[in-house]
């Protein structure tokens, strides 16, 4: 399934698309990939430290903003890498976008050491991402770091 989502994503880039409708068209079709994702968003980095929530698919949040640091998406930048929380009830500094949400995915998107953004996932099941998910997650999250690396170095956004 993930492969027709990195075709859908590709053609998209080769027609001209922007990064936003790129981004729209990930969230999309990453929710689809489970039916234990139930709420998918993307977050992202600007340069004060900040997360900042762009397209999604769920229930409305609260948390548009998030610092560095803050909760699994902010700990995930600060600590550079993926967070697959299986329980977010036993996370002290965990920020609850729903009461439901009981495990969380946060795979980020990045090439090297630069974090562009991250994929965030909220599960009303504890343990919903198995391995097979979060590599699914992952092959996305990569070919989205092409389109965010390909923006900034003044290309159309295909990779």
């Amino acid at each position: 399934m993930v492969d027709r989502t990195i075709a859908r994503l590709q053609a998209l880039a080769a027609s001209g698309a922007g990064l936003e409708a790129l981004l729209e068209t990930a969230v999309r079709e990453v929710h689809q990939l489970d039916p234990r994702f139930h709420w998918t968003g993307i977050y992202e980095l600007f340069p004060d430290d900040v997360l900042r929530l762009g397209p999604f698919v769920g229930a409305p949040t609260d948390h548009v903003f998030i610092g560095v640091g803050r909760g699994v998406c902010g700990t995930a930048v600060a600590e550079k890498r993926n967070m697959n929380i299986p329980d977010v009830r036993t996370v002290s500094n965990y920020l609850a976008c729903s009461t439901e949400t009981r495990s969380e995915l946060v795979v980020l998107i990045r090439r090297g050491d630069v974090i562009y953004a991250q994929i965030d996932i909220d599960s009303h099941e504890v343990g919903a991402f198995s391995d097979d998910a979060v590599a699914q997650v992952q092959r996305v999250a990569d070919w989205l770091a092409g389109a965010y690396a390909a923006r900034l170095a003044g290309g159309s956004g295909a990779v």
